[in-house]
């Protein structure tokens, strides 16, 4: 005679080797999270190059010697991305 027991943790197991069934047929290829990564590595470090770039044009237009435009503008680039790498792994889920 089967226990209320066993019967809990045989459904339990089956359960569990569906989702692991499932699992490994939705699983992503090398190439999409090749391609999600280089996405995110992108939206983190375009805003941070900005930055640079405009804080040194910036800080060349001022006379005397001044980093203070290109490190502020460093700053907000690292802030930017981050929010955009957040905003977007929340979108895709």
């Amino acid at each position: 005679m089967k226990s209320e027991g066993d019967t809990r943790l045989k459904r339990s197991v089956e359960r569990e080797a569906a989702r692991m069934k499932r699992a490994e047929r939705e699983r992503d290829s090398l190439l999409a999270l090749t391609g999600y990564l280089g996405s995110l590595a992108l939206m983190f470090l375009i805003p941070v190059i900005a930055g640079a770039y405009l804080g040194s044009w910036l800080d060349e237009q001022a006379t005397g010697y001044s980093t203070r435009w290109t490190v502020s503008l460093i700053v907000l680039g690292l802030v930017i991305g981050v929010v955009n790498v957040v905003l977007y792994i929340r979108e895709r889920g």
